[in-house]
């Protein structure tokens, strides 16, 4: 499963190229030491006959399930999870079909998700048949079976889609809904006939059944998890082609084919790549990639086997509207969810909380595939972002380990945040370099192969790469990045040059942003170093370590960046870095700016190490480090917001180091340019915009006023850009032209875009008419929310007390998966000291188990109160010595 990454929030970071001081944590938890369950273990299903019937427009449906039961020890009932639907019968008979049919007596449990079947005798161990007929709901967000409405040049439509993970299935078939009751899955649906049925596995056979509708029925699936069944349905076009023999399909709405052509030779390739290196061939016949109109606040990707659901913006792209960065979202998006089906799908973790089995591997696998796929695009400089998003959060006391102890489904919504994703990712990028990449590539072969279609924990992953490294100890070194949270702080005590060699001496502390005296963890951290423009040497750091490196000069640690830790060199050594700084490469030049930026917020060195760095960038390095220095200075003005006349001293610094670097590069694409250089563009003229440049403003006003009589005046790669930063700025009747776009638009994806850019102006009166909207069905039911998490943005105290305002209508806007964070989230960006009492009243309404997110920007928000009393007042100093 991918992140979200499409709320109106994130629309207005990307504006303002936000820096990752403000990314929320999450709180500590233990490790869990066995798996829970929350459901008896006394009946194991072995396979699912599922009959569904639709009723789109009644949003309700048919459903009739026969469960081929294993019954491990005498009872009188069953329990298996259910939500939302009501039983008209329920019976129990032998599976050798010799004997009586008993009908159970049924009791929903709406807290706890489940349906217990009771029976006036025991049922002895054995093999049975479970046959229930129900009704379930349809709903409108991403949970369970629901329905998404999007306009078209001929009118709307309904499409219907399933979305399971993590524990939904139980909403459209009663089940034993925990990701290690593997079973198979027959299923077949009576639909329109006029629109076409998708699942997992092709289509077995299509049968009249009267009134216009057909009957449809898939072929078996291979034996997997509940969350892993897929069910579409709607008006739909499909695109095809091959690789290695498997049939693979993008399903989008009618007319939209051209749109899916570049994830369809992705995906060609992709699985190509994915079936040499994991050694096992993709096992099912066909590989659909299913895109919907719409979003969730959850995630925007789901690895169904065999049926990928991604929403469009993630999918599809349109050339009128859609960016490089689309495009590269677009492919990262189909290679991670592709590798899930390897990992995630084939082999499945036993429960959650080993759920960064699934997600942080296929992040990871992701990353290299892209690298490996288009190394124009030079994203391995990304991988730096990455881990610095991951050691933000891990950095706060309110975080966990990769592994956490998980009891309840709502810990298990939570378990999908940037320590299970962009953590685990790093890990893993730190261990194949440390027992390197063929010895990596083979464990993880046994590791699949001897786990295929089965579940395991992470333990099972380090065994095998062990027996493929030996020598290397991975567990070791595992064990202490996945069991225990935190960062590691690698100090380079001394480096002394003799006889052309330069020993250095390292102690490993614990790197905090909020706990200065901390007692730190300890961790065997694999650190490779080198003296600048010499050859790496590595080591094991156990609390201590010297190494021995060639040459003499200055030192690097964390060398080519692998390594999951920051890096605190004595001023000396930090001043001979800076002094050969343009003889880093571009990865050790992010990691060196990444290291000295969070050292120096958290008060480990002077705020004027990194200013300085920023200031001596050289005007022709790579555009990734000018990209850096653009989101740092952005993120250091938001601290600023409220106190004008300091920010304004600021900004004109800051516009000042920018803007000649946007003359190089210029509003207009060159033929030859790198992709870098085309990311660049967008990310400058966001970041001048939100710096207040006024020429910046003024030209891009320019240009979208002129777009009706030039077509060149807004160009498809800037479209987006252009129109946020309007948006950002607008005044009524600007918005009010906006509006009537949005309203006007047939494509659902730029429509979504639209709306989304009605909520992120910085004028009062127009953010709450953009509340005011998100609570009307105009916008479309998926948007909503995030539209108030675009006003929060700019306006945390005005969303947050709206939202609270109304949250019996709030609730319906946000998809169940996603509703413990959705609330606090709103208040993230507060500097306000009584958002955290609101946020702590907040708390007192829901159940302890869902509180993390809230404490998570509780202490989000109390780090950027330190930042702005603590360090601002060092930034101010070092501009009146520096020009500003």
């Amino acid at each position: 499963m991918r992140k979200s990454l499409v709320s109106a929030i994130a629309m207005a970071l990307a504006v303002s190229a936000g820096s990752t001081l403000a990314m929320p944590a999450q709180p500590a938890a233990a490790v869990s030491s066995q798996t829970p369950t929350q459901l008896p273990r006394n009946v194991r299903p072995t396979h699912y006959a599922v009959a569904i019937t639709p009723h789109a427009e009644k949003m309700n449906f048919d459903g009739q399930v026969t469960v081929d039961v294993q019954v491990l020890k005498s009872s009188t009932s069953i329990t298996l999870n259910a939500e939302g639907m009501t039983f008209s019968s329920v019976t129990l008979e032998p599976a050798s079909g010799k004997g009586t049919a008993v009908t159970a007596k049924v009791a929903v449990d709406e807290k706890t998700q489940t349906a217990t079947f009771s029976f006036d005798k025991p049922v002895a161990p054995g093999s049975y048949k479970l046959a229930m007929n129900y009704v379930g709901t349809i709903g409108t967000q991403a949970n369970g079976l629901f329905a998404i409405d999007y306009p078209t040049a001929s009118g709307n439509k309904r499409a219907l889609f399933t979305q399971f993970e993590n524990s939904d299935a139980r909403r459209f078939i009663p089940s034993w809904d925990e990701p290690n009751y593997k079973a198979t899955f027959d299923l077949s649906v009576t639909v329109p006939g006029n629109e076409m049925a998708v699942s997992n596995m092709p289509v077995a056979s299509k049968a009249d059944a009267g009134n216009g509708l057909q009957k449809v029925t898939f072929q078996t699936s291979p034996k997997m998890s509940t969350y892993l069944l897929f069910f579409g349905l709607g008006e739909f076009d499909r695109v095809t082609t091959t690789s290695d023999g498997t049939e693979i399909g993008v399903v989008m709405q009618k007319g939209k084919g051209a749109q899916a052509a570049f994830t369809l030779d992705s995906a060609k390739a992709v699985l190509h790549d994915y079936n040499d290196y994991f050694g096992i061939k993709y096992p099912l016949p066909k590989l659909d990639n299913i895109a919907a109109p719409g979003s969730s606040q959850f995630f925007s990707a789901m690895e169904n086997w065999g049926a990928i659901f991604t929403f469009e913006y993630a999918m599809l792209l349109d050339p009128s509207f859609s960016t490089q960065g689309d495009k590269m979202e677009v492919f990262n998006t189909a290679a991670h969810e592709m590798a899930h089906q390897w990992f995630g799908d084939l082999v499945t973790m036993n429960w959650w909380d080993n759920l960064w089995l699934n997600e942080g591997f296929a992040s990871w696998m992701a990353e290299r595939e892209t690298e490996k796929v288009h190394p124009e695009w030079n994203t391995v400089l990304d991988t730096v972002g990455t881990r610095e998003g991951a050691m933000s959060v891990d950095a706060v006391a309110t975080t966990h380990p990769i592994v956490q102890k998980i009891d309840t489904v709502e810990q298990a919504s939570q378990a999908f945040d940037t320590i299970t994703y962009s953590k685990g990712e790093a890990v893993i990028r730190m261990l194949e370099a440390y027992v390197g990449p063929e010895n990596w590539r083979q464990g993880v072969h046994n590791y699949l192969k001897a786990h295929s279609y089965g579940n395991t924990v992470s333990d099972d992953l380090w065994h095998a790469v062990d027996g493929a490294a030996p020598g290397k100890h991975i567990t070791q070194v595992a064990h202490d990045f996945t069991l225990q949270p935190g960062v590691p702080l690698m100090k380079v005590d001394s480096a002394m040059c003799s006889n052309g060699e330069t020993t250095i001496k390292l102690t490993q502390g614990e790197f905090t942003k909020d706990r200065p005296n901390k007692q730190p963890l300890r961790w065997h951290v694999p650190v490779i170093a080198q003296v600048v423009g010499n050859p790496a040497a590595s080591t094991l750091v156990d609390g201590s370590a010297t190494l021995k490196l060639k040459g003499c000069g200055p030192v690097l640690v964390n060398a080519g960046q692998s390594g999951y830790y920051r890096t605190l060199y004595a001023p000396a050594q930090l001043a001979a870095l800076k002094q050969d700084f343009t003889k880093l490469a571009p990865i050790d030049q992010l990691g060196l700016m990444s290291d000295t930026w969070a050292e120096s917020m958290a008060g480990l060195e002077p705020v004027s190490d990194f200013l300085d760095m920023a200031k001596a960038t050289p005007a022709n390095a790579d555009p990734e480090i000018w990209a850096e220095v653009a989101g740092s200075l952005v993120g250091l003005d938001q601290y600023y917001r409220g106190d004008q006349a300091r920010q304004d001293r600021f900004r004109a610094y800051a516009v000042a180091q920018l803007k000649p670097v946007f003359a190089r590069v210029g509003w207009d694409a060159k033929p030859d340019e790198s992709t870098s250089t085309t990311l660049l563009r967008t990310q400058l003229i966001g970041a001048l915009a939100a710096l207040g440049d006024q020429e910046m403003l003024k030209e891009v006003r320019r240009r979208f006023d002129a777009q009706a009589t030039d077509p060149k005046a807004v160009p498809a790669a800037l479209r987006k850009t252009i129109f946020a930063i309007v948006a950002q700025h607008a005044d009524a009747a600007t918005w009010d032209k906006l509006h009537a776009q949005a309203k006007a638009e047939k494509s659902p994806m730029i429509k979504d875009r639209l709306y989304g850019l009605l909520s992120v102006a910085e004028d009062k009166a127009l953010a709450q008419r953009a509340l005011d909207l998100a609570l009307t069905d105009e916008p479309g039911a998926t948007n909503s929310a995030g539209m108030i998490g675009g006003v929060a943005w700019r306006h945390p105290e005005m969303a947050y007390d709206f939202a609270m305002a109304h949250r019996a209508q709030v609730d319906k806007l946000v998809d169940s998966t996603s509703s413990s964070r959705y609330y606090p989230m709103l208040g993230g960006s507060s500097f306000d000291p009584s958002m955290i009492e609101k946020i702590k009243a907040y708390e007192t309404t829901i159940d302890p188990s869902a509180r993390r997110p809230a404490d998570s920007v509780i202490a989000n928000i109390q780090y950027r109160m330190m930042i702005r009393k603590d360090r601002l007042p060092a930034v101010d100093a070092w501009l009146a010595k520096n020009g500003g």
